[in-house]
């Protein structure tokens, strides 16, 4: 890694893996300037490095022009809603925030000769037909059903970057990111994991929709934040699938989290959401080979950092715990 010189600036960097990104930069002596317009980040996430050297925050809504006067030599674009409760609920926002935010921090990064590095996703593979998930399956999306607005707006944002690389030669790098876990999750997120851990917590039943069948895949954020930075650091332009490829059932993963948390709920069943994905797992050859990177925290060993959090916050809420 390059010296505390180098200027990086992260766009959604009060929101979950933002936060981690801003600490682990900083961490490592660069300075950051950190954007975000609270739609689904908290300065709760960042109130710790406020007065960090080299740290600098601005709230900023990046579907508007930004102005920079600094060298910025990294642009990192993790912003967006990402869950289905939130993306459903800002849906113009979110596809907004594809396109016009993108296309912003690009000419930002070419006006500044910045490496540019988009934090893209699985659900451009949609509701996938090829199992696990490789970099070069084109995916299996409605583009007109409720989770299209962040499906489609991500693959736009990956087609923008590549057409920014291809026609002025900028530096950029795709991140197709899974499930990440770890502290700093909002309590109603609404996807499994959070929902499973405040339920168990709180001794409510667990809410699996469909059988329970389907599949995901957890990766710990450490773990995710390191990946992004070895990608960020390469020489990949084309995407890269982070994740952890280790599966499990929906239903397996809610009796994995009773058990951790000690918890006396049961498990309840309800209707199966529209263009729910049955299978979600990263094939992570690429970026073992690529990067040399692969997730190092289990899942009990990743719960069980993260419990603890979870169990704070709601307390901090003053939500009763059984």
């Amino acid at each position: 890694m390059t010296s505390s010189s180098q200027h990086i600036l992260i766009t959604g960097g009060a929101g979950f893996i933002g936060s981690h990104f801003c600490e682990y930069f900083l961490g490592k002596g660069f300075r950051v300037t950190c954007l975000d317009n609270f739609i689904t980040g908290t300065r709760d996430n960042i109130r710790h490095l406020e007065n960090s050297n080299g740290f600098t925050f601005i709230e900023h809504d990046i579907t508007s022009l930004l102005k920079v006067k600094d060298a910025i030599h990294f642009v990192i674009h993790l912003a967006s809603p990402a869950s289905p409760r939130d993306y459903q609920q800002y849906p113009l926002e979110t596809l907004k925030v594809g396109s016009l935010g993108t296309l912003n921090l690009l000419e930002l990064a070419k006006s500044k000769k910045a490496t540019f590095l988009l934090a893209s996703t699985s659900e451009v593979y949609g509701d996938p037909k090829v199992h696990p998930q490789t970099e070069d399956y084109w995916g299996n999306v409605n583009p007109i059903g409720p989770r299209s607005c962040y499906d489609e707006s991500k693959r736009f944002s990956e087609s923008l970057t590549m057409a920014y690389h291809r026609l002025y030669g900028l530096e950029t790098r795709i991140a197709r990111i899974f499930n990440t876990y770890g502290p700093r999750m909002r309590l109603n997120d609404g996807r499994a994991l959070p929902q499973f851990l405040t339920q168990a917590l709180q001794g409510q039943d667990l809410t699996v929709f469909g059988d329970g069948s389907q599949t995901r895949s957890f990766c710990y954020v450490s773990d995710m934040v390191e990946g992004l930075a070895k990608l960020l650091f390469s020489k990949e332009i084309y995407p890269v699938n982070l994740g952890n490829p280790h599966e499990i059932s929906l239903l397996d993963f809610a009796k994995e989290v009773i058990r951790l948390t000690k918890s006396r709920s049961q498990i309840v069943y309800r209707e199966l959401p529209e263009d729910d994905p049955k299978k979600r797992r990263p094939d992570i050859t690429k970026a073992r080979r690529l990067l040399g990177w692969e997730p190092k925290v289990d899942l009990e060993e990743g719960l069980k950092k993260t419990i603890p959090y979870f169990l704070e916050k709601l307390k901090m809420n003053n939500i009763k715990t059984a």
